[in-house]
Formats: C-alpha cells, structure tokens, sequence
C-alpha cells in the first residue's frame, strides 16, 4: 500500500468522531481508527487501532467484575484513555484539508530571472 496517501477531514468530521467515542462511553473508541487505518494502510494507524482494541478488550472484563464500592482505578483509565481518544481525534489522526484552489498558480514562480546559459553561444 502507498505510504503517502492522506486522510483529510474537516473539523466536523473531527467533532462527529469524538462525539461517537465520548457518547459511547468509549465501548466504541476502536471504530474511528480502524477506519484511518483501512483508509491509509499505514503501520502507526493499525498500531493506534489495535491499542484501542486491546483496551477495550482489557477494560470490559474489568468493568464487568463484580465490586461493592467502584474500582476508582478503572475510572481514571477510561478518563484518561477517552481524553486521549479525543485528542488524537482532534488534532493528531487526520490530515489539514488542502486549500481549494492550492495548484491554480503551478508554473513559474515570482523571482529573479537566470542568467545566460554559461560558454559561448555560437559554438553550442
């Protein structure tokens, strides 16, 4: 696969995404970054997926253990995995939007004009 491929959202893409993790209470944080990962094919996208992966492959048995008082523990986990999620989200995972008409001036660019071609002219 081609490593230089682009991912580019728009910042309500980015919202729609972290909206999707925060309102799942994080059972879906994986989803988003399989999708970069099936969209880019890069190495780092499938590592950031699997991780989520495991976490929530680690964390759901956890949750599900029966405890009278809360496990304060796997509260400050999901927190801090969630905020993290988002800012990936956010900031990290997706690609700047190119501007619209980015390669309406490809030519020449404004600059000093090149001088004549070095040797003699008429022996060429």
């Amino acid at each position: 696969m081609s490593v230089d491929k682009r991912l580019e959202a728009g910042w309500a893409q980015r919202i729609a995404w972290s909206v999707l993790v925060v309102a799942s209470l994080g059972l879906l944080v994986w989803v988003p970054f399989l999708y970069a990962a099936i969209r880019r094919g890069r190495g780092s996208d499938w590592g950031a997926f699997s991780a989520f992966l495991l976490y929530e492959l680690v964390t759901l048995p956890w949750a599900t253990v029966q405890s009278d008082a809360g496990d304060p523990v796997l509260g400050a986990v999901a927190v801090v995995t969630l905020a993290m999620a988002v800012w990936l989200l956010l900031f990290a995972l997706f690609d700047k939007r190119t501007p619209k008409y980015a390669t309406a001036n490809v030519g020449r660019t404004p600059g000093p004009m090149p001088g004549p071609a070095p040797g003699n002219p008429y022996m060429r």
